[in-house]
This record gives C-alpha cells, structure tokens and sequence, in this order.
C-alpha cells in the first residue's frame, strides 16, 4: 500500500554535497595559509623594528661608515621582506575572499537539491494519503453497501 519515495536526483544531489564538503576543505587550507602568511608578516614587522632600535646610536659609541651602509643595506632587505609578505596576505586574503564565494555557491546548490527532495517528498506523502483515504473511502462504501444489501 505505501511506497518509499526515491529521490530521482539523489546521485545529483550527493555529487553537490561532495562539491560544497571540498570547498569547505579548501577554504580550511587558505584560511590555515593565511594565518601562515600573517604570522610571516609579523616576524618580519618585529625584524624591522628590531632594526630600527639598533639603528639609533648609542651613547659613546661610533660606527664605522661600512657598519653603517651595511646596517641600511640590511634594513632594506627587511623592508622588501616585510613588503613581499603585505604582499602575500593581500593575496591570500583575495585567494580566502574566492573560496568563500565557492563555499557560498556550493551550499546553495544543495540547498536547491535538499529544498526539492523535500518537496517531493511532501508531495509523494500527499499522494499516499490522497490515495489511502480513497482506498479507505472505497471500503467504506463496500461495507456499507453490503450491509444495506443484507437488510
């Protein structure tokens, strides 16, 4: 009397879980490249603060003009790597903003999927029922017939 209900899109709508569960996966690895990339950027911000508290002389004390240039030359070095790691997290940010535009377009793929199963389920419920009570209605009358019958 009751049948199961069988989604015809189920393989569909299995294949949409699997996509919006990888792009979840790829959001997790940039977001863990990201905090990499800040954390670079930091080390590299203290690396240069630190070479510029050593830049300021001390009292007493005398550079010799090659310490000097050879202090500059490596502030400079600093300063490119601390520019090439802003660099970096601009790019890994931009990089965590795609994935998670990918993640939001994956779910809502299978939002719509989940969103019509359900609704086709409802309506094949609806059916069963419609079609039970007709059954139902059916016997009644059967029986009341038959007992008119009888009189």
């Amino acid at each position: 009397m009751g049948q199961t209900f069988t989604f015809g899109l189920e393989r569909v709508r299995e294949l949409r879980e699997h996509t919006e569960a990888r792009a979840k996966e790829k959001l997790a690895a940039s977001l863990h490249q990201r905090l990499k990339g800040v954390a670079m950027l930091a080390a590299a911000s203290d690396a240069l603060t630190a070479a510029a508290e050593a830049a300021s002389p001390q009292a007493g004390v005398r550079q010799s003009a090659g310490d000097m240039l050879a202090h500059k030359r490596w502030v400079q070095a600093l300063r490119r790597d601390h520019e090439q790691a802003a660099l970096s997290v601009d790019r890994l940010d931009a990089e965590v903003d795609a994935r998670r535009a990918a993640l939001g377009d994956a779910s809502r793929e299978r939002e719509i999927l989940e969103r019509l199963k359900e609704r086709q389920a409802a309506e094949h419920r609806a059916r069963l029922a419609r079609r039970e009570g007709a059954e139902l209605d059916e016997l009644a009358l059967s029986m009341h017939q038959r007992q008119a019958g009888a009189r």
